[in-house]
């Protein structure tokens, strides 16, 4: 069994390895019930959002036995959102992702460090 912090791990290396952008996670768990960690990644495009929201899925069912519970905004491919329960992970294109201000939403969640976790660039 994983812990929320590992599964909020392997999805943002699961977002770094196809090449996802400002890759960030955020702990709320001290701020709301919603989730423990947010997950949070800009695409290229729809191709790539959809890209990064396959293999985070893949990655946390092949290692750590986990499925979402629900996925919204797939077919859109402006905002992709997959609820873990524990976290959830959000890809956005990046006029999305400006526009919805998560993080300023969210600025009193803890950064998360994905030092060692995800690619230099990402």
């Amino acid at each position: 069994m994983n812990t929320p912090k590992e599964l909020a791990l392997l999805a943002a290396r699961a977002l770094s390895d196809k090449k996802g952008r400002e890759i960030q996670a955020l702990e709320i768990s001290d701020l709301s019930t919603i989730a423990d960690y947010f997950v949070l990644a800009t695409g290229g495009s729809n191709t790539q959002i959809n890209a990064l929201v396959d293999n985070v899925e893949k990655v946390l069912m092949e290692e750590a036995g986990e499925e979402a519970i629900h996925r919204e905004g797939y077919r859109g491919g402006t905002w992709v959102l997959l609820d873990y329960g524990c976290i959830v992970v959000h890809v956005f294109n990046a006029e999305a992702r400006e526009f919805y201000g998560l993080e300023r939403l969210w600025r009193d969640g803890k950064p998360l460090s994905l030092e060692g976790v995800i690619t230099e660039g990402n």
